[in-house]
């Protein structure tokens, strides 16, 4: 394609000059491989953009969606149903623990943590507990791109430049930078005590006036940063002391990410509203979907059962053929066993990962079942330099990645094999030596 042929698409989250001058384009994309316009393939180290959790091109997933476009193509999401909403519901809150047994489709992880926060504003309010607005995020959190989230969220370049955002947030610090738990493999040792900063800022704001606390079980975007060990139950315990609702954000660690079907189930922490996206559909059509305990649930269902209980949805909430996508995804991670496959591939991918810290620009390896963050040290006077230099030049060599800053993600398809983690380790092996 010609420089004017590019020139129409304002791309998101890119430096669209750069990009233009440069262009990295995909054609097709297979099992574990993408393939380039000129027919070089690209190893996917990321699983597209942490969604493609199945990896590409998968039989089940493509039928289910041929079938339905040609059955019913759209349904009306109010006031009308159809059976594969209802069907995928069900089979989903089977893959939750404990009493998370409700769901509310979204189209997008940004859209399940609006709907999320709505729903914890909202539940304290019919509950007769209308003074609990506040909303507490967390620093380098990343939430998606709609005002609730970017508030909560607590990525800088992502709020800097849209004014005051929401109202009534404030953020728990986060859990990085410790040196003591460099090259931790797995949850780190250190850092539990940063929990109680919730403890704070409920003396601080008096806690009968928060909603609900979010945070990622693992901060993805963020850089890869692992809780430390208990961290999440210390914010469990500290919420249910002061009944504030704990979102887990799981829109990158559900679906087997972990080596189990959730975050929630791994480390044995029960939040009270889930929100989750990407793997749900394979990423294949755009879908999120937030679970929501039965407390929350039945608190809205009071006076006349005509009334609409919650004044919230969108067009394409349980859109049928992203219904039939998701289905066909879950059937795919069914038969594959690949809700739990990361667990049997971690200490592999584990080593592979950590045998990167001998290279001297390596600042630290943090990994947790099929993820990966490997942080360079930043160049003088140049953050995010060296980290946009490898994810070229990964891409150039035939892996694809994701960089935040100066740390190289990898969380590859759960398919992923010895060979590919082999590859992908290899390859970046070589691009940082190449680096200045």
């Amino acid at each position: 394609m010609s420089k004017n042929d590019l020139d129409a698409y304002w791309m998101p989250f890119t430096g669209n000059r750069q990009f233009k001058q440069h262009p990295r384009m995909f054609a097709s994309a297979n099992g574990m491989y993408y393939k380039t316009p000129d027919g070089r393939e690209v190893i996917d180290g990321i699983s597209g953009m942490w969604c493609c959790n199945a990896g590409h091109n998968r039989p089940r997933i493509v039928q289910a969606i041929q079938k339905q476009a040609a059955e019913m193509d759209y349904s009306p999401a109010f006031q009308i149903g159809h059976h594969k909403a209802f069907e995928l519901a069900n089979r989903l809150v089977k893959l939750m623990p404990g009493k998370l047994d409700h769901v509310f489709f979204t189209n997008s992880g940004s859209e399940s943590v609006e709907t999320a926060l709505k729903m914890a504003i909202a539940y304290h309010r019919v509950r007769g507990e209308g003074a609990r607005v506040r909303l507490i995020g967390r620093e380098k959190a990343y939430h998606g791109v709609n005002f609730g989230g970017m508030s909560v969220g607590g990525m800088v370049a992502n709020r800097k430049m849209f004014g005051t955002l929401v109202a009534g947030v404030d953020h728990l610090r986060h859990t990085h930078g410790n040196p003591a738990n460099f090259f931790s493999r797995g949850e780190p040792e250190h850092g539990i005590e940063f929990a109680d900063d919730l403890e704070r800022l409920c003396q601080l704001h008096d806690p009968s006036t928060i909603a609900a606390v979010i945070v990622e079980p693992v901060q993805g975007s963020g850089g890869v940063i692992l809780p430390p060990k208990g961290y999440l139950k210390r914010l469990r315990e500290i919420c249910d002391r002061h009944g504030i609702l704990l979102i887990f954000d799981e829109v990158i660690t559900g679906f087997g990410r972990l080596g189990k079907p959730f975050a929630a189930e791994f480390f044995g922490v029960e939040p009270d509203l889930a929100t989750t996206a990407k793997g749900l559909t394979n990423g294949v059509i755009p879908m999120g979907a937030v679970f929501a305990q039965s407390k929350i649930y039945e608190a809205f269902m009071q006076g006349p059962p005509n009334a609409i209980e919650f004044f919230h949805g969108y067009t394409y909430s349980g859109n049928p053929i992203a219904c039939a996508a998701a289905l066909g995804t879950l059937d795919t991670y069914e038969e594959e066993g690949l809700l739990t496959r990361a667990a049997t591939m971690a200490q592999y991918f584990e080593d592979a990962v950590h045998s990167l810290r001998d290279l001297p620009l390596v600042m630290d390896v943090r990994n947790l079942g099929l993820v990966a963050g490997i942080e360079m040290h930043a160049a003088p006077n140049e953050p995010a330099k060296r980290g946009f230099l490898a994810y070229v030049k990964t891409f150039e060599a035939g892996l694809l990645g994701r960089t935040t800053g100066d740390t190289f993600a990898l969380a590859p398809p759960l398919i992923a094999e010895k060979k590919h983690i082999d590859f992908m380790v290899d390859t970046l092996r070589r691009v940082i030596k190449s680096i200045d």
